[in-house]
């Protein structure tokens, strides 16, 4: 645009040149013709009065050459007026365009300013709203990994809490043992006398055992089991809340239940009930050496071992719904085993190994949810007949 600018302006001098140097011309070749005009009169005066009507035609001739270069001489002052109003108005029409363009010029590159800060201050907000990402997300880790390690510090204490209330129980339960046994051990001096003079007679065969000798035993083998028995109202409390603590629902449901079978035991043994005319006609190997007991009690050592078998199997089948470790010995049921016992026909001891027999095997098929020692019928659990003849190896003789 500034090129067409300076050839428009070049043009214009070269024409305003052009005309001056015409003009300048035209006059010079005027005032030739005017200094020759003279001449031409001085030398046509004398002829004047030969013929008049030529001169007053060559004066009238002079006098329309004179209006001629006025009326050029005023063409030419308009046309240089004109061209230099011409000159004058593209001059200031080109100063406004330059103007204009100047203007347009300021307003581009203000608003070019203006769009340059707009995007320093959109980059600046992209920037400041990435590190604000930045820090939340930073924040937000933060907070994970705080979050994690107070979780891993909870199941730390957990475990550790775990651990120790487990030493406790298990420090509980040796101290009960501990009293369990010596209790055992007194109990088992006072009955030594009769358990000699009842092994002698159960050597006899057919050997009959009065009333009145059912009824000491019956005592005797009562006052060890009510001694176990206020051992385990206070045992209930503690494990109760030991198994709270472990969240182990199904086996603190089962562990409920057992209490109540025991309860009810009691309340069993409190009517006693003697036989007459008990004979030791049954006669079963344990360890090496031969026993001998009742019908009765027959009866008894088998139920002893469908009874663990029993609790054995809820045992096994409430630690494998609290996705709990196999282990039947820390089982209440087994340190107990003592369901269904009536103290009569068979002494406490007897019947503790027993059930302990079937309880191993019933919490087995508990845990693992299969029937490889026992089966179900009429609402109960029992071994199988060649399982109990493994257990017990009892005949009539």
């Amino acid at each position: 645009m500034k090129y067409d600018i300076k050839k428009s302006l070049t043009i214009s001098l070269l024409s305003l040149g052009a005309v001056s140097v015409f003009l300048i011309a035209d006059v010079n070749a005027q005032r030739e013709r005017a200094e020759d005009q003279p001449t031409e009169k001085q030398s046509a005066r004398p002829a004047r009065p030969q013929n008049q009507p030529q001169a007053r035609q060559q004066k009238q001739q002079r006098q329309n050459v004179e209006r001629q270069e006025q009326v050029r001489n005023q063409q030419q002052n308009r046309a240089k007026q004109q061209q230099e109003q011409h000159s004058g108005q593209d001059q200031a029409r080109q100063q406004q365009q330059n103007r204009i363009r100047q203007q347009q010029q300021e307003q581009r590159n203000r608003q070019d300013q203006t769009y340059q800060q707009q995007n320093r201050v959109r980059q600046q907000q992209q920037d400041q709203r990435s590190r604000e990402d930045q820090i939340r997300q930073q924040q937000n880790r933060i907070r994970q990994q705080q979050q994690d390690q107070r979780s891993r510090e909870d199941r730390a204490l957990q475990q550790q809490n775990g651990v120790r209330q487990q030493q406790q129980e298990r420090i509980r339960q040796q101290n009960v043992q501990r009293q369990r046994d010596a209790q055992n051990r007194q109990n088992q001096q006072q009955l030594i006398r009769a358990q000699q003079q009842n092994i002698r007679q159960n050597n006899a065969r057919r050997e009959k055992i009065s009333r009145e000798q059912q009824v000491a035993f019956q005592r005797q083998r009562a006052i060890q089991y009510n001694q176990r028995w206020r051992n385990v109202q206070n045992l209930q409390r503690q494990r109760q809340q030991f198994l709270l603590q472990q969240r182990r629902n199904a086996y603190l449901q089962y562990q409920q239940q057992y209490w109540i079978r025991l309860r009810l035991d009691q309340q069993r043994l409190q009517q006693a009930r003697y036989y007459d005319n008990v004979y030791n006609n049954y006669r079963y190997n344990r360890g090496g050496q031969y026993y001998y007991t009742s019908q009765y009690g027959a009866q008894m050592l088998q139920q002893a071992i469908n009874n663990g078998y029993q609790e054995g199997f809820y045992a096994g089948q409430a630690d494998r719904n609290d996705r709990w470790t196999n282990d039947y010995r820390n089982s209440y049921g087994y340190q107990d085993a003592a369901i269904g016992y009536d103290s009569y026909h068979i002494s406490y001891d007897e019947y503790n190994y027993y059930f302990r027999e079937g309880f191993r095997r019933g919490y087995e098929d508990g845990f693992y949810g299969n029937n490889q020692y026992g089966s179900y019928s009429n609402g109960k659990y029992s071994l199988l007949g060649n399982i109990i003849g493994t257990i017990l190896d009892i005949a009539l003789f």
